[in-house]
């Protein structure tokens, strides 16, 4: 067979892939072919297609086959940090999965055959290019944990918000409106924590001065607020708004 080069990565035997399966404590057996090089998914995997969980992930593949759909029994399957531009419809005939890691890809995309795999209690899509995502994942009820983060999601669908099992959603880096609004600059006068209040008589000299300055500075800056008049008259004011606003440098200094 020929040698594997560079960009073809590595080429995994039958014998390597049946010295990489583990069996789990719950009795599963898992086929762990992660941070092998591999390029191009290994047919000779094939053989093996009876284990329950699949790790993929830390690779270099680009393409998962449709011929993933010999792996009937699989209920884990993990393929981040790949470079996994599209998933085959395929997917959707894995109906025993419990677990899809498809994090830390070069998703633009995802098939509707993947709302077909309602056991699905984690599904990670984070770090991906995904601008939308379908609606029909509001299908997934089983699902407890959503991972959408580091994408380009500008809405996340209403079926997906409300699905009844989920119990953590990472919509996290995507250019949503509701992150926007929150990146607006706190009201200023929120961030004041306490505001003390004393007469004239209790301040020393050079403080006095300085909050006199301050209040000059306070009334230049009321003084050019550009309106009709230097004194604009408010006739819908009631009298003790009014006969305050007579006495304010009374009561402002006290």
């Amino acid at each position: 067979p020929p040698k594997g080069k560079g960009p073809q990565g590595k080429r995994i035997t039958l014998k390597v892939a049946k010295n990489s399966v583990r069996v789990a404590f719950n009795g599963r057996r898992r086929l762990d072919l992660s941070k092998m090089g591999i390029a191009t998914f290994p047919k000779c995997i094939l053989e093996l297609a009876d284990v329950e969980e699949l790790d993929l992930s830390r690779n270099m593949l680009k393409k998962i086959p449709n011929i993933i759909e010999k792996f009937q029994n699989l209920m884990w399957l993990d393929l981040h940090s790949n470079q996994i531009d599209e998933l085959p419809a395929a997917i959707g005939t894995l109906r025993s999965l419990t677990y899809l890691n498809l994090c830390n890809n070069k998703l633009k995309d995802l098939p509707e055959e993947l709302t077909l795999l309602r056991n699905l209690r984690t599904l990670n899509l984070g770090l991906n290019c995904l601008e939308t995502i379908p609606t029909t994942l509001g299908s997934l009820r089983e699902l407890t944990e959503l991972g959408l983060f580091d994408n380009a999601l500008t809405i996340i669908p209403k079926s997906v918000k409300k699905l009844p099992k989920l119990e953590k959603l990472n919509v996290k880096r995507n250019p949503l409106p509701e992150f926007a609004e929150e990146e607006e600059p706190i009201d200023t006068v929120k961030r004041i924590e306490s505001l003390y209040l004393v007469e004239k008589k209790d301040l020393c000299g050079s403080c006095l001065q300085t909050c006199q300055g301050e209040r000059d500075e306070l009334h230049k800056l009321e003084d050019t607020t550009p309106g009709p008049s230097n004194k604009p008259s408010f006739p819908s004011l009631v009298t003790p708004n009014s006969s305050a606003r007579d006495n304010q440098e009374e009561w402002r200094m006290k």
